[in-house]
């Protein structure tokens, strides 16, 4: 899989599940309460992803608000407001929209279904065009091709904004790190109207729910947020690409740590003899927190290898470290083999009451940044 960004994705529906009625006006679904939320969830992203029928419908400017938010990202040596993504198939678009007119935002236009030319001829300078064909499954654009496009131009947080076709397509491709639903006190009941999604084969049923995180009221509103698989392969893909940096060794595995906060924001990174010659990825990354980070109480540590429970270099196994930070939840991709020890931090952290995630379907790419330690 491509680097991408991290993924979030945000919407709002009625209490039976509508995101609109049909009415010509665009129905509001939250109060000013959730719409500064958003904002302040816009202001933390690169870059915010909507669909051409959204902004045919609603002329969203998908702009930071808030002067203190906007002045906030400039001090962080960012622009005022994030860049704005459009997916369009048909290549029905407005230059005289705001997504193209409001504020001084980068403004990229993906395009499928060999709309991009007639795009780029009549957007001019309002936009960048990309070409990204079609999926073959439902006409969207290629939105893995679209993801890893974004990566490479500095992307690296990415607010998907909606409409249904397109939260349906992220969500059915298994492309969406964390949820964010919003649910209003009303009910719309026109069964023509749109619903939050379409029919499709998404990855989380009722056999593998999503992961909720946090309930609160905003205002007469009450906002779910989900983190679902694909947030645990994505932190856990960076682990191991840390891994990749540790100084070779034959007597140590190269490993790569990640704590991660319930926002889904990094927290800490480490990797095997990043500061010293024994330090282990889970240790320098707990070394860089403060033991009374209220964060950790919820962080996730991502490890790309069974974090230790014996070690010969440091009195305190990593397991240890991890269980006395108080971080109640563990992602690992491969279980230590015993080259060196005979590990078992998977039932130190268990017996600990410390949730522990494995992803073996990962091990492999752990594996192969220590393919010398077998040869």
């Amino acid at each position: 899989m491509p680097e991408r960004p991290y993924v979030v994705a945000s919407a709002a529906q009625s209490v039976d599940g509508y995101l609109d009625d049909r009415a010509e006006a665009r129905l509001v679904l939250s109060g000013e309460a959730d719409l500064d939320r958003v904002d302040g969830v816009r202001a933390g992203c690169d870059a915010i992803l909507v669909g051409a029928h959204t902004v045919r419908r609603d002329d969203p400017r998908l702009l930071v608000r808030s002067p203190e938010r906007r002045q906030a990202r400039v001090a962080a040596g960012l622009p005022p407001n994030p860049a704005k993504v459009v997916l369009t198939r048909s290549g029905d678009l407005d230059p005289g929209a705001a997504f193209f007119t409001a504020g001084s935002a980068a403004r990229l236009v993906y395009a499928a279904g060999g709309s991009a030319e007639e795009l780029r001829t009549r957007l001019g300078s309002a936009a960048t065009v990309v070409d990204v064909g079609d999926d073959p499954g439902d006409g969207l654009a290629d939105l893995p091709a679209v993801l890893a496009d974004l990566h490479r131009r500095g992307v690296r947080r990415l607010l998907v904004e909606g409409g249904r076709r397109v939260l349906t397509g992220f969500l059915t491709a298994g492309l969406v790190d964390e949820f964010h639903l919003v649910v209003a006190p009303f009910f719309v009941g026109d069964p023509h109207a749109p619903r939050l999604v379409g029919p499709g084969d998404f990855p989380h049923g009722a056999d593998d729910r999503m992961r909720l995180v946090e309930v609160r009221r905003v205002g007469d509103v009450v906002l779910a947020r989900y983190l679902l698989a694909a947030a645990d392969d994505y932190w856990l893909r960076q682990a191991i690409d840390l891994s990749r940096a540790c100084p070779p060794t034959e007597s140590a595995y190269a490993v790569g740590a990640v704590v991660v906060d319930d926002t889904g924001h990094e927290i800490a990174t480490g990797y095997s003899r990043e500061t010293g010659p024994r330090e282990h990825a889970e240790e320098v990354a707990l070394s860089r927190v403060d033991p009374a980070d209220p964060r950790l109480a919820s962080a996730t540590m991502y490890s790309s290898l069974e974090p230790c429970s014996a070690r010969a270099s440091h009195p305190v196994p990593c397991a240890d470290l991890i269980i006395r930070a108080g971080i109640r939840r563990v992602v690992l991709a491969w279980r230590e083999p015993p080259l060196f020890v005979d590990c078992h931090g998977v039932e130190r952290l268990r017996d600990a009451g410390v949730e522990v995630v494995e992803r073996p379907e990962l091990a492999g790419p752990a594996r192969e940044v220590n393919a010398h330690l077998f040869d």
